[in-house]
């Protein structure tokens, strides 16, 4: 059994290490930064790589036996034999970062055989602390948050691929729904996460370092966070990738699940 007040002390490390870093970003948000593809349209900028850096540094400097996980770092398999490993994604919503607008967010999870104990979701921009410590609840910036109560696809709101709800090979097709997105999946999930909206729909691939701290946060403020099976995720395996999500409070979660749970996506 895991003993979840054992990790308090890593975890206000991890708030302040988080929060440091935003400083960093902040120091390149709308300014000149260097920028590339990584291959298959894939962009990272200079602020990604430093503040994957400094994260790396100054979470392994008190716990140099865990293990590491990060978008922006060389895999490295040592990790699968780890029991506690840091899942980070320095940028999440680097498109956006690079086009000067918000909505982007660092996220670290300290992932303990393979289930995230605690997550952060910082936007630094706004200055949103998105946290969730497990079995704790969920908070923004220190105050309680909790999803929402909708229990009905038709009118709710959603985050998520407007032309995708639109495609015509659905069989049944979609009802009215007040949909937009996000570039950050993590900052769509930990927006339902607050009850602001009332799901979250990705049926493409996701990664660890995408969702492993909202998933938390998700689960922390009263929700289900799940691929479009229904499965709930494990983290820190030697695949690390996901082929969809789902988060919503329960009601809307089910709602949601009996339209998309049938269905076989590509690379299944």
């Amino acid at each position: 059994m895991i003993e979840i007040s054992s990790f308090h002390k890593e975890y206000e490390t991890a708030r302040a290490t988080v929060r440091e870093a935003g400083e960093i970003a902040r120091g390149y948000f709308q300014a000149d930064f260097e920028k590339w593809d990584k291959g298959n349209d894939d962009p990272v900028t200079q602020a990604d790589i430093e503040i994957d850096h400094f994260l790396r540094e100054q979470l392994l400097q008190a716990h140099p036996d865990f293990g590491w996980l990060s978008e922006e770092t060389d895999d490295d398999p040592v990790r699968l034999g780890k029991r506690h490993v840091w899942v980070v994604d320095p940028i999440d919503g680097t498109r956006a970062f690079i086009k000067g607008k918000p909505d982007f967010t660092i996220c670290c999870a300290l992932v303990v055989e393979r289930k995230p104990v605690f997550g952060l979701v910082f936007n630094p921009i706004t200055d949103e602390m998105f946290s969730a410590y497990e079995g704790k609840g969920a908070h923004l910036n220190d105050q309680a948050i909790s999803v929402s109560a909708a229990n009905q696809v038709e009118g709710c709101r959603m985050l998520g691929d407007k032309p995708m709800f639109k495609h015509p090979a659905w069989e049944r097709p979609w009802p009215d729904m007040h949909i937009e997105t996000r570039n950050s999946i993590a900052l769509r999930m930990v927006m339902v996460a607050t009850g602001e909206w009332d799901a979250c729909l990705a049926l493409n691939w996701k990664s660890d370092w995408d969702i492993a701290a909202a998933d938390l946060i998700v689960r922390e403020a009263g929700g289900r966070v799940t691929d479009h099976h229904g499965d709930g995720f494990t983290y820190n395996q030697e695949n690390t990738r996901h082929r969809s999500l789902v988060a919503a409070g329960p009601a809307l979660h089910a709602a949601l699940h009996d339209r998309v749970g049938h269905l076989t996506l590509p690379g299944e």
